[in-house]
């Protein structure tokens, strides 16, 4: 992570972009800042700002657009924050704030705009967030989130791990990383050992949305998780310039599949500040899926999904096929 590329201009001579681009990338990282891992760069086209990897993190003018319904917190999560990391929307489900820090900064990001410095479930915080867990017996499942709970330190994991331990109504773990996909390096021995240590039942959501991201190193972190005897599930988020085709969206899902990962959902884009230009709409978004639902089978095509504030759970749009 040390390593990562957070300036402008090695981003662009790393890849050989276009100069012209060049200011309004600076300008944009003054809204969200770059961050992305040496390994995840290597993936990457050069010559080409088209490049499906690239366009996920590369800063872009578009960022300061103001575009109604488009804001800071497009879903809800500060109504739900209770001041000490957790976030509970759903019955039966805690999210965990475990840290703001990330292995990669996607611009598409929903907490691009995020209080973590508030809102978290480290240090001071990291007591009343288990306590309140545990006051709540109907919270079956946690969620560490963030930010990314992967760049959290093995020994940070591991007094986490075992404050949950304690909660005996807590019988489901799940983590939500787009580390393994950027930085598979962060699988190590260590984190191996710390999953397969839990008492609770363990689901990894990892998060890919290119076909091109599931290298050989990816593939064999992804190996090594199931191989602790965690499930495995991918969600992506349909992005205009990146996926928001069928051809893209099947060469996902069979890749991910091969990597021993269930597709599981697709999301629309979460409305926040900044990422307009990476929308997808509704109508369109339809077509693609019903074209994907009738080239795969029905346990490799995603569920198209919206998270809308206050809202019991996701929504869920339905996807048919003809003859499927």
């Amino acid at each position: 992570m040390r390593e990562a590329v957070t300036d402008v201009d090695t981003l662009y001579d790393a890849l050989e972009l276009p100069a012209e681009g060049r200011a309004a990338a600076r300008s944009a990282t003054a809204l969200f800042g770059l961050r992305v891992p040496r390994g995840y760069l290597a993936r990457m086209r050069r010559r080409d700002p088209h490049d499906p990897l690239l366009r996920q993190v590369l800063p872009v003018a578009d960022e300061h657009a103001e575009v109604p319904g488009f804001d800071w917190d497009a879903v809800g999560d500060n109504a739900s924050a209770a001041g000490d990391g957790v976030l509970h929307k759903y019955h039966g489900r805690a999210l965990l704030i475990t840290t703001g820090a990330c292995a990669v900064h996607c611009r598409y990001c929903f907490r691009r705009h995020f209080d973590y410095a508030g809102q978290h479930a480290g240090g001071a915080h990291a007591d009343a967030a288990l306590a309140r867990i545990d006051a709540d017996p109907s919270i079956r499942e946690v969620i560490l989130s963030g930010g990314d709970p992967l760049s959290l330190s093995n020994p940070r994991l591991a007094a986490l791990g075992e404050g949950l331990d304690r909660i005996d109504h807590v019988s489901r773990l799940r983590l939500h990383t787009r580390t393994a996909i950027v930085l598979p390096e962060r699988i190590d021995a260590g984190f191996i050992d710390w999953l397969a240590a839990r008492r609770q039942q363990v689901v990894i959501v990892v998060h890919a949305n290119h076909a091109n991201e599931l290298s050989d190193d990816v593939c064999r972190a992804l190996a090594a998780l199931r191989a602790t005897g965690a499930t495995l599930l991918n969600q992506a988020v349909l992005l205009a310039g990146v996926n928001d085709s069928p051809d893209a969206l099947a060469a996902l899902s069979e890749k991910l599949f091969a990597a021993g990962v269930m597709p599981y959902y697709l999301h629309l884009l979460d409305r926040v500040a900044g990422t307009a230009h990476f929308e997808v709409d509704e109508r369109r978004a339809d077509g693609i899926m019903q074209q994907l639902a009738a080239r795969l089978p029905g346990y490799l095509v995603p569920r198209l999904a919206r998270e809308t504030p206050g809202a019991a759970a996701k929504s869920v749009r339905a996807t048919t096929a003809p003859g499927r």
